[in-house]
């Protein structure tokens, strides 16, 4: 069976799913009544992230009472960003939301995040700026996200808000891997996509035990700077590693030059302490050795320089796929640009 062409506006849930049995029904039929009454066209696209629980045959279920329900289940657990990677891929619509299934994103909210991203906004966020738990929670929360509207110069108030709705274009020029995910805002802004943020509630968990602690900010600062990097020097990185060269080569030359100066002046004869001899200078060893740091500085700038001209951002898809159900295999491929 061939997968049918998409309709006009058709929205398309991205929805990663780890060990969250006891909460997919649920969140199913709330998204199905919230875009029920909207009236729109919609799917739902569940990815099962590796889960050990029976979260998998759940959603067999649900897809198959639910047409609009499909499902990409993983070998094994390869992380938030492989499954949104995933979803993007398969998704059909026009529209891509993304919220977590463990009920703390709250379906009502769709409404009002489509409503302003039709106001000609390309990706809008949601803002969790309230109930956000014990204040040992908050202030890491808070510290994170004022250190990157700082590094970013994007005024986003919740970074890790899961709760997302993006134009297909925008996804089809941003590659998320490794734990990129939460800064799919920063990648879109240096595309040059128009972002929005609207107020969201954040819900309690219902069921389990959340799995984010404060490695979570520590992984998400080492992301800033990959991040960072990529959006500010990820084509020119020539430009980045030079810096460290001139500076170490710039350094170390200075060095040398002014011991090379002093001995010239010591066989002369204008200077007469034998310290001024140059080879009694255990200072030129590392003077040297920061004229050889410099030159690698530059020699890596120009093989990441070959790298990015020869293979470009594209690469290999950081998961593998046991299982689909609701569509073929073939209607995982990336779609093409209308």
């Amino acid at each position: 069976m061939t997968t049918t062409p998409p309709p006009s506006r058709l929205i398309s849930f991205v929805l990663p799913v780890y060990n969250e049995e006891k909460s997919l029904s649920t969140l199913h039929g709330q998204i199905v009544a919230v875009m029920e009454r909207t009236g729109a066209n919609f799917e739902l696209v569940f990815v099962d992230d590796g889960s050990r629980d029976g979260s998998f045959a759940v959603l067999k279920e649900l897809a198959a009472r639910d047409a609009r329900v499909r499902v990409v289940k993983f070998r094994r657990n390869f992380g938030k960003a492989a499954a949104y990677s995933a979803g993007f891929s398969s998704a059909r619509g026009e529209v891509v939301i993304t919220l977590d299934t463990d009920l703390q994103d709250d379906p009502e909210d769709v409404p009002s995040l489509l409503a302003k991203l039709d106001e000609g906004y390309d990706l809008v966020s949601g803002w969790k700026y309230e109930g956000k738990g014990s204040l040992e929670k908050r202030l890491p929360s808070k510290l994170f996200n004022k250190v990157v509207r700082a590094v970013t110069k994007i005024p986003l108030h919740d970074f890790n808000c899961p709760l997302k709705v993006y134009r297909r274009e925008v996804l089809r020029e941003i590659r998320v891997y490794g734990e990129l995910h939460r800064y799919i805002p920063v990648l879109a802004n240096a595309k040059g996509y128009k972002i929005a943020e609207v107020k969201v509630k954040n819900l309690p968990r219902q069921h389990g035990t959340t799995n984010y602690g404060f490695e979570r900010y520590l992984r998400g600062l080492l992301d800033l700077m990959t991040v960072t990097f990529i959006t500010r020097f990820g084509k020119r990185p020539m430009h980045a590693l030079a810096f460290g060269g001139i500076l170490t080569c710039g350094l170390g030359a200075s060095i040398v030059g002014f011991f090379v100066v002093a001995h010239l002046l010591f066989q002369f004869g204008l200077l007469e302490s034998e310290s001024w001899n140059i080879h009694e200078r255990p200072l030129l060893s590392l003077a040297l050795g920061l004229v050889i740091v410099g030159v690698q500085f530059f020699s890596m700038g120009l093989l990441a320089e070959l790298l990015v001209i020869g293979k470009g951002a594209g690469g290999d898809d950081d998961y593998s796929i046991s299982e689909t159900v609701g569509f073929d295999q073939t209607s995982l491929e990336p779609p093409t640009a209308p």
